[in-house]
């Protein structure tokens, strides 16, 4: 018997947000000379995100494979730069019901155990699990006004042991500005 799974609309909760902190001077010699903040001005910081990301899949007998990709800009002024942060909303698991796909056990990027999903930053076939604990994935130290991207790559490998359905989660990406 062969049975349909579908793992779709990984909810990407897009927290789109502007902070504004006021710029203030650095000791003499320590500035950052011709920055794009003004002096007395304030430093901005958006970010958003491609949308949901959709991963279909049908096990043909043994494990099957797939990976879909979004992205996440981040835009800021401040002149030292921000730091983006990953995590699961609620939970870490992809969730169908009361039928659960859980998040790979991996710290660091590896190989994916049958019925898990990960996470990567490289797009390549090693993926580490989402955790409710936020999960620093990029960290920057200049200013971007046109936009930074990280292109955030989701997996999955099932076998049919999973029960067929539509598996959700929601993430939650926070960019904050980077304090020295």
């Amino acid at each position: 018997m062969t049975f349909k799974l579908i793992l779709a609309l990984l909810f990407i909760v897009a927290t789109t947000f502007m902070i504004f902190t006021p710029a203030e001077a650095a000791p003499y010699g320590a500035g950052v000379y011709d920055a794009n903040v003004p002096y007395g001005g304030e430093t901005q910081l958006s970010i958003s995100t491609s949308g949901d990301v959709s991963m279909n899949l049908t096990p043909t007998g043994g494990p099957t494979s797939t990976s879909a990709s979004g992205t996440v800009t981040v835009t800021t002024s401040d002149v030292n730069g921000y730091r983006l942060y990953i995590r699961g909303l609620t939970s870490s698991d992809m969730v169908n019901g009361s039928n659960t796909l859980p998040a790979s056990a991996h710290v660091i990027p590896g190989s994916l155990v049958v019925n898990t999903w990960g996470y990567n930053l490289d797009a390549s076939s090693d993926y580490a699990g989402l955790t409710t604990d936020d999960v620093l994935i990029r960290s920057t130290t200049a200013p971007d006004t046109t936009g930074d991207v990280t292109t955030v790559t989701y997996g999955a490998n099932v076998d049919n042991a999973t029960a067929a359905g539509f598996y959700t989660s929601n993430i939650v990406y926070t960019a904050v500005p980077h304090t020295n």
